[in-house]
């Protein structure tokens, strides 16, 4: 298949790009809308307040409203402390697998894209279809929020959206939602055999944490009863703790990485609202005690809003008819698709590869899954002609 061994190419030449959430982006949207322009779309370019990383979106066909955008992220996690077989940024094959950091999570969806958009630009495309490439999906879905406010403002109104992340090419109508904060405790220093003159910034951390921890099991009753989701209950978890200087020193600074998925809204006033009181009148006042410039300081990282299944989907309707598939699934891991919805975008996941080897050293995506993508891609530019 001539479209497969171009896939593969262009899959190559972005797996190269090493578009890690902390770096720039800007490489490979401009090789991705090198690519999109010699097919003859429209191009958007938006570019961060930092200036170096950017949105890319693209239309091929008619100007207008109603038409299907094929959304994808241009980042990819890091490959630090990982153990790689080969160069993670250095497409690799072998029993029909594509290796390579973001092959599976998720540029290979990306190059099925790029690599049929001439096939897309050579039918009569009856309605618009939209090609949207994000930055910073892994760190807060803010590439995915800047681009619906772009949208808004130029006065683009799709109405459905395919976000590639990967499926196995199964229809996913459904995903919690995606919560991310970092807390700051600002203690007192001191000589760690007088712990009472400080404030132990970890100590106060610490008891934050089991708060959480206890509210985390208080959110498993809180569970709707018709819940489709694994685990059903809205989740909490504390991923990483840093502060102190010494043992023998009271830590006069840390902070807690922390995150919480929601299945519904009211969870995560519930938790914050809990939250909040525990510091206002438990642990802030402990610590001002003793020494007044004591605080505690929540930082939003980012609050991305789940999918919900809805009974009426035209991107599910579309994807099923494309597919075959009938039944419609619901996932725990989160991605821009809510942020669609939210902006009056109907949305659904579907795309090659597995969520399983997302993130892992030696990520990849199996040649026939993005064979399975292409032939989708290929039947959906038949529908919209």
């Amino acid at each position: 298949m001539a479209d497969l061994v171009r896939t593969r190419q262009i899959l190559a030449d972005l797996v190269a790009f090493p578009t890690v959430s902390a770096d720039s982006n800007l490489a490979l949207i401009a090789y991705a809308a090198n690519l999109l322009s010699e097919a003859g779309a429209r191009l958007s370019l938006h570019h961060d307040e930092s200036g170096t990383k950017a949105n890319l979106f693209a239309t091929l066909g008619p100007e207008g409203d109603g038409g299907v955008v094929l959304s994808g992220h241009t980042d990819v996690v890091p490959v630090d402390g990982q153990d790689w077989t080969g160069d993670p940024f250095t497409l690799r094959e072998a029993d029909g697998r594509l290796y390579g950091r973001g092959t599976c999570d998720m540029k290979g969806f990306i190059a099925c894209c790029l690599a049929m958009a001439p096939v897309f630009a050579a039918r009569p495309l009856a309605r618009p279809l939209h090609f949207a490439f994000t930055y910073d999906e892994e760190v807060g879905c803010f590439g995915a929020r800047a681009l619906m406010d772009e949208l808004a403002q130029a006065g683009v109104r799709p109405a459905a959206a395919i976000i590639g992340e990967p499926t196995m090419m199964r229809i996913i109508e459904g995903h919690k939602g995606c919560y991310e904060y970092t807390t700051e405790f600002r203690g007192l220093e001191g000589h760690g055999s007088d712990p009472d003159r400080g404030v132990n910034a970890v100590h106060y951390a610490v008891r934050y944490i089991a708060r959480l921890l206890e509210l985390a099991e208080k959110l498993k009753d809180r569970a709707p009863a018709t819940n489709r989701f694994q685990p059903p209950w809205t989740t909490l978890q504390a991923g990483r703790i840093e502060g102190g200087a010494a043992r023998n020193v009271i830590a006069g600074h840390c902070v807690v990485e922390w995150e919480m998925r929601p299945v519904q809204a009211g969870d995560a006033d519930f938790v914050k609202g809990n939250m909040q009181a525990y510091i206002d009148e438990v642990l802030k006042p402990a610590m001002k005690e003793v020494a007044a410039e004591a605080e505690i300081v929540t930082h939003v990282v980012g609050e991305v809003e789940g999918l919900e299944p809805v009974a009426e989907s035209e991107a599910r309707r579309i994807v099923s008819e494309l597919t075959g598939l009938s039944e419609a699934e619901v996932v725990s891991f989160g991605t821009e698709a809510g942020l669609f919805q939210q902006a009056g975008i109907s949305a659904v996941i579907c795309g090659p590869g597995s969520i399983e080897q997302a993130h892992k050293p030696d990520e990849f995506v199996a040649t026939e899954q993005l064979a399975a993508c292409l032939g989708i891609l290929a039947r959906l530019g038949e529908k919209l002609a």
